[in-house]
Parts: structure tokens; C-alpha cells; sequence
């Protein structure tokens, strides 16, 4: 990875556009490596732009991944990540242990799943997902608005996208 020794530095502030989003998404998984963050929400209504299957999304994801790690993922569906994310879906078999994923459940007709990734010190929140605007922080009042959202979310949702088919 580039810049591989050097700590990523976590932007505050707006952002505009699918690259800046998807750069903010790598910035934030090498970040959580090195600071040794204990938990990753990742929520997005399909995570169909996000860069999760990229070998560099995967190699930062692999460094960051130890006992006492979690991450949650809530989606709309996740259809989308398994067609889309080859590596991705195979690290997630491989770290089911610490991968919680859940599926949003509609309400009158509508999800509402935020586009986001929360960290205990910083997060992201894409406001305007067809657009990729959106905003990140790391005031803690922001943080927690965001982790409040999720959690709602979170509570009506389902489990979904097991590590593996079980079955006959």
C-alpha cells in the first residue's frame, strides 16, 4: 500500500463526489489499522459504490482484523456486495467471527439506512448517496447522532449475508 508507515490523516469537514467518497472510505480502513479502532460500522442501502473489493480495502481490513475487533455492516440488501465484492466476501468468511451483518427492515414502503461508516473516533456520513456528498467528524456529538441513527436501524433489522450457505 502507499504511504504504508505513514498514519492516515481522517479529513473533517464536507465532501463532494464518488472518488472523494470512495478515497475517504480507504483512508478511514488504513486508519483503522493503525489506530487499532475496537469496532467499524459500515451502513449503506446496497454498499454498491463503496470500495470494499478493492485489494487495498482488504489488505487495511486484514491488518486491522484481531480478537476483541468487531465490525457491523447494516444494508438495504446485500445482494449487491456479494456479486460486486469478491474479496471482500471471502475476508468476511474468513473474519465471521468478528462480522455482524443485518438486513433493514422497510418501513412504509421505505428504508432508511444511512450511508455511513462510524468509528469511536471518527465517522462519515454520505447525506446525499446518488450524489456522494456528504460530511465527516469527529465531534462526538455528530459521531453519536450518527451512531443513534444506525442503531434504530440496527434494532428493527434482520440477520443477513451469512459467512456461509448452510442447508441440504
Amino acid at each position: 500500500m502507499p504511504g504504508e508507515g505513514a498514519e492516515p490523516v481522517l479529513t473533517e469537514g464536507r465532501f463532494d463526489g464518488p472518488q472523494a467518497f470512495a478515497d475517504l472510505i480507504r483512508n478511514a480502513l488504513s486508519a483503522a489499522a493503525h489506530q487499532g479502532w475496537n469496532e467499524i460500522v459500515f451502513s449503506d442501502p446496497d454498499f454498491a459504490d463503496w470500495p470494499l473489493g478493492e485489494r487495498a480495502s482488504i489488505e487495511a481490513l486484514q491488518a486491522w482484523s484481531a480478537s476483541g475487533r468487531r465490525v457491523l455492516l447494516l444494508a438495504g440488501r446485500f445482494d449487491l456486495v456479494e456479486r460486486g465484492h469478491a474479496r471482500f466476501v471471502t475476508w468476511r468468511r474468513t473474519w465471521d467471527h468478528i462480522v455482524e451483518c443485518r438486513a433493514a427492515r422497510r418501513s412504509g414502503g421505505s428504508q432508511e439506512v444511512p450511508s455511513a461508516l462510524w468509528t469511536p473516533t471518527w465517522c462519515l456520513h454520505r447525506i446525499d448517496p446518488e450524489r456522494s456528498r456528504g460530511v465527516c467528524s469527529s465531534v462526538p456529538q455528530t459521531r453519536r447522532a450518527l451512531r443513534e441513527s444506525f442503531e434504530e436501524s440496527w434494532r428493527q433489522g434482520r440477520p443477513a449475508f451469512p459467512a456461509s450457505a448452510l442447508g441440504l
